[in-house]
This record gives C-alpha cells, sequence and structure tokens, in this order.
C-alpha cells in the first residue's frame, strides 16, 4: 500500500510503523544500518535535520523506497488524517 508523506513527521511515523511492523525495536534497527539508537529516534521524529543517506538507509532497511509523483490535491491537514 502505497503512503503518502509531505513532512518529516509524516515520514517517521511511516518509518516507525513499519519498524513496529517488522517486530524491531530503534536498537536493532539502527545495528542494521550502523546507526545509534538516538538516530532512529530522531528519525521517528521527523528531525528536520536528518541527512538524506540517513533517511534512505533506513528505509532500505525497513524494505521501503521513496516514490516521486507529481503532488495529490490533499491539503497536508488530509494527509496527516491518514496518520
Amino acid at each position: 500500500m502505497d503512503q503518502i508523506a509531505r513532512t518529516p513527521q509524516q515520514i517517521g511515523a511511516i518509518v516507525r510503523r513499519q519498524r513496529k511492523k517488522l517486530g524491531l525495536t530503534q536498537d536493532d534497527l539502527g545495528t542494521r544500518i550502523h546507526l545509534r539508537q538516538a538516530t532512529i529516534s530522531k528519525v521517528e521524529s521527523g528531525e528536520p535535520a536528518t541527512r538524506l543517506q540517513t533517511l534512505l538507509n533506513t528505509l532500505s532497511a525497513l524494505d521501503l523506497e521513496i516514490v516521486i509523483r507529481p503532488r495529490t490535491r490533499g491539503s497536508a491537514n488530509e494527509i496527516e488524517d491518514l496518520f
């Protein structure tokens, strides 16, 4: 199922949901990609200063990917309701 994210917080929520779905702790995920648990926590909280490579490595470890497409017409608040 595709998930739409327009904010760092929405991306973080997707990461958190997938990590939990896979039965991983933040520490488990961090170990997989050689990052500290605190870094995973920042990704999941939507820390705006997260490096793109950190995000890509995190998504890869969770078997997720980014898809770029034209923006849908839903507002950020409507998208937020999905979370």
